[in-house]
């Protein structure tokens, strides 16, 4: 019998997780849950899906175990956060003859903005936007794509992925600063939080301050990515919390 940690994976947001040449996954999330898997002597099983709303919704739901995707208050209806470890940032794309030029003038009467539906900056712009409309696309990666498609005056996301975008078709300028900063933490199964968030805040500042994120940041080309200075806690001690494993596991058994 071999015990598993079930981790959901987000390719909604490039600056985390996606797809290398054989179609694994990679990124800073997965290099995380490896890290989190071998500290506790477990096998990763990895559950990919393309929008952080999918992730975040398998793990409220049970499941999977954990995932990496962005602390929200409405996410946290459903899912245990972490004390965040990075903060990503969260962008305007406009074509470069636009006369929107900061984020003040985006949210005007008949202002068309592109989101990946259930997104971080969904989330956000939806409780902050009096008057520009949100046209939702299914994912995040496809925003930029609905945003020509539709010929919509304006695209939000997170930075990384607006700038491949804007590398890679001519004529797109991001509006700066960014309108957001999301915070990154990593979400947990209600029904574990009690058995897995102190030891994951504690696997956070380890890793923060120990250069983990920072490395892994770098190996995998991330730019704009902050990571926070997580101060050591002292962690309480006790028999049950010695070995956790047992208490959260999926077991599955060899075949």
């Amino acid at each position: 019998m071999k015990q598993v940690l079930t981790v959901a994976i987000n390719y909604g947001n490039p600056a985390l997780a996606y797809p290398n040449v054989q179609g694994l996954p990679a990124g800073v999330s997965v290099d995380l849950a490896c890290r989190i898997a071998d500290s506790m002597s477990l096998t990763c099983q990895f559950v990919c899906f393309e929008a952080a709303k999918d992730a975040s919704d398998a793990v409220g739901a049970g499941e999977c175990d954990i995932g990496f995707f962005a602390a929200d208050p409405e996410r946290a209806d459903k899912v245990a956060f972490t004390q965040p470890y990075m903060t990503t940032q969260g962008n305007f794309l406009v074509r470069d003859g636009s006369l929107y030029l900061c984020n003040e003038d985006i949210d005007q009467q008949g202002v068309l903005i592109g989101v990946g539906q259930g997104s971080a900056y969904d989330l956000f712009l939806t409780r902050r936007m009096r008057h520009a409309t949100l046209v939702r696309e299914s994912t995040s990666p496809e925003v930029v794509n609905t945003f020509l498609r539709l010929d919509l005056d304006v695209a939000a996301g997170v930075r990384t992925q607006l700038e491949a975008d804007a590398a890679r078709l001519e004529g797109l300028r991001l509006i700066e600063p960014a309108f957001m900063q999301i915070h990154q933490a990593i979400g947990v199964s209600p029904a574990l939080s009690k058995t897995l968030l102190e030891p994951l805040n504690g696997f956070i500042s380890r890793s923060t301050q120990d250069g983990f994120i920072t490395e892994t940041l770098q190996r995998h080309g991330v730019k704009g990515a902050v990571v926070l200075n997580v101060p050591l806690r002292k962690q309480k001690t006790s028999k049950r919390e010695e070995t956790p494993c047992q208490f959260f596991l999926h077991k599955e058994t060899n075949s």
